[in-house]
């Protein structure tokens, strides 16, 4: 399954950190800005192509020691069509890397919208007799809060093109226990939508252990990244909240099984922005990046031993 190449990945690297390609234009130089608008203007264009060029140059410098990225699809969206043009070609810039690639659309639909959103981000499309990748990723962020009706159409499609999902079950975000916290048949709802995960992996078996069904926990809650990792020994995590969101490499230890694996842990402002928190030139951006991406590593490492 999918997610037994990003283990793969994590432990040629040794580094289970994976980026989070969430750039704005505030975070990206005036250098690449400045071509870019000279280019195509103050446009929708020329902000894809500043956001492109940021992009490919960020994974230059971090593909042989970072297993993964994670594009936050609003990141594009926000540009139109040509931000989605970008979203599309970091994809296939990333891959063509080695990188694994987690598209972060957190897609919530059920049936023949879902299979279509399924189709989109992590199979094909048939255009009169011709088949189509359209983005490409290799996992999707979902909502699994409709029930496995909006699962299912997923699972046949990772099941078919060698994909994967995250389910979001305990978000980083403070405001997460309005609901999440809520118990229901005498547990969290997050602890039921944790064994949702592990049911719907079945259908998705892998190598490692892990499924291609994962969970996303958030980094900003310790105790409940433990307690899932406890209760849920075949989901691969994925963890938010690290660095700019307050959460800590201590905070994170009890995400990994006894051998060290079991979640990849995500930074997007700490690696994008390092550029500006070292105070380096513009032109060291990329640089930054790959000393704050193995900073972040050392710190992970450390905290799992």
């Amino acid at each position: 399954m999918a997610l037994d190449r990003l283990i793969n990945a994590v432990k040629r690297t040794g580094n289970p950190t994976i980026v989070g390609l969430d750039p704005k234009l505030q975070y990206i130089p005036e250098f690449i800005v400045g071509k870019a608008f000279n280019d195509h203007g103050e446009t929708l264009e020329g902000a894809a192509a500043a956001l492109f060029e940021f992009n490919c140059r960020l994974i230059d410098a971090l593909y042989d020691i970072v297993p993964a990225v994670k594009p936050q699809a609003a990141y594009y969206e926000m540009y139109g069509w040509p931000g989605m043009r970008a979203l599309a070609k970091t994809i296939i810039y990333a891959k063509e890397k080695g990188m694994f690639v987690v598209t972060d659309g957190k897609r919530n639909d059920i049936g023949s919208t879902m299979e279509a959103y399924a189709c989109a981000h992590l199979g094909k499309t048939k255009v009169g007799n011709k088949d189509y990748f359209p983005f490409g990723g290799d996992a999707l962020t979902v909502n699994g809060y409709l029930g496995t009706d909006g699962i299912i159409p997923l699972l046949e499609v990772c099941r078919e093109f060698d994909t994967g999902i995250f389910v979001l079950v305990k978000t980083s975000n403070p405001s997460s226990g309005d609901l999440q916290d809520r118990i229901a048949d005498g547990q969290p709802v997050y602890r039921l939508m944790g064994d949702l995960c592990e049911q719907w992996g079945e259908k998705l078996p892998g190598k490692s252990g892990y499924s291609g069904v994962g969970a996303v926990v958030g980094a900003t809650w310790p105790q409940q990244l433990a307690e899932l990792r406890a209760a849920l020994p075949n989901t691969f995590f994925l963890v938010p909240g690290y660095g700019a969101q307050g959460g800590k490499a201590k905070d994170i230890a009890g995400a990994f099984d006894k051998n060290g694996i079991g979640c990849v842990v995500n930074s997007s402002r700490g690696i994008l922005c390092a550029w500006q928190a070292q105070g380096c030139a513009p032109q060291d951006f990329a640089n930054a990046a790959r000393r704050e991406a193995l900073r972040m590593k050392a710190d992970l490492v450390a905290a799992i031993k």
